[in-house]
């Protein structure tokens, strides 16, 4: 009775085999078609012969005419497209556009800190502007603030990252991780999956990287005084150049999700203040402000609704315009910040 038994299994266990199969082609199709559609010379025409490849293959599985040869033939096409794929090295010399033109890269000398290439636009439309890159020194012990700047640009849910130090003497800058993006090129969600950008942190001016979003492309700005102790300020601040210097020495692609504007900066306080939980709202950096609110990290005694209210700095920052005293303009009444 062993033997019918087993041949009984056989049947079930082949349409198992024949729907995995069949769901690793598709997988494979979609990710291979997007793949070679951004990086591959020639992308739309290779990567729609990509795709009718994979059709096929999972036409012949699902119809099982040949499944095991056809599984077998697509694997060794896609171990190919794998080996292609590690080629795709990421690099610093492109022909780029203009607002990462540069690489921000910094010289520490004890207590001061020399950054080269802080971008100071003077931003007139996107396409109106005068590039400026300049060199600015730091003294780390005149470090006073770190302030949480969210602009959102599609929904709730997605804003971009940065973080802005204040100094005694009345400077801010503010570090930004960006896309580098080449002339031609536009930021893509999907892009940024498939190696399509190398990663730049952009230390900028406020009146240049601020403004740029508050009056210029008409971002929803929100800013928050983050409440941190002075080592850890000096830590986060350092941890930006260090960042920095290594992208420098070494490319590296960006990522949507495992290497964006946020996660970077929590890999980086994770150095500092260990333990700091994962969450979703990690990634969908819109809701960043209820993850560090709930961490402890903002002014103690005001409402998550008070802070993000008196936080919004778009319409501050719009009537203000480039005035020296931009950056104080913006921060009046926003709490944990004294006039």
């Amino acid at each position: 009775m062993a033997a019918p038994r087993l041949l009984m299994l056989r049947g079930p266990l082949r349409v198992v085999a024949l729907i995995l199969a069949a769901v690793l082609v598709a997988v494979a199709g979609l990710w291979g078609s997007l793949a070679l559609l951004y990086q591959a010379p020639g992308g739309p025409v290779i990567a729609t012969l990509w795709a009718l490849l994979s059709l096929v293959a999972f036409a012949l599985i699902v119809l099982r005419r040949r499944p095991l040869h056809t599984a077998c033939i697509y694997a060794v096409f896609f171990a190919i497209l794998l080996f292609w794929w590690q080629t795709v090295l990421p690099s610093n010399d492109r022909d780029w556009a203009d607002d990462v033109a540069e690489m921000t890269t910094g010289l520490i000398d004890g207590d001061r800190v020399e950054l080269s290439n802080v971008r100071n636009f003077q931003w007139r439309s996107l396409t109106d502007y005068t590039a400026a890159w300049e060199t600015r020194s730091y003294a780390l012990g005149q470090l006073t603030s770190v302030d949480l700047i969210l602009s959102y640009w599609s929904g709730p849910a997605i804003a971009h990252t940065l973080v802005s130090f204040g100094f005694a003497d009345g400077q801010f800058v503010t570090f930004s991780v960006e896309i580098r993006k080449e002339r031609t090129e536009a930021f893509s969600e999907i892009g940024g999956f498939f190696r399509d950008f190398e990663t730049s942190v952009v230390a900028a001016d406020e009146r240049d990287i601020v403004l740029l979003r508050t009056n210029i492309r008409k971002e929803d700005v929100y800013l928050y005084r983050i409440r941190m102790p002075p080592a850890a300020m000096r830590s986060l601040f350092l941890a930006y150049v260090e960042e920095a210097n290594g992208l420098a020495r070494e490319p590296r692609f960006y990522n949507t999700v495992t290497g964006n504007c946020t996660t970077i900066v929590y890999k980086m306080m994770n150095r500092i203040v260990s333990g700091l939980p994962l969450d979703y709202r990690l990634l969908f950096s819109g809701y960043l402000p209820e993850y560090i609110a709930e961490v402890g990290g903002f002014t103690p005694g005001v409402s998550l609704e008070e802070l993000r209210r008196r936080g919004a700095i778009s319409l501050r920052g719009q009537q203000a315009g480039n005035v020296s005293d931009f950056s104080n303009l913006i921060r009046k009444g926003i709490p944990g910040i004294s006039d």
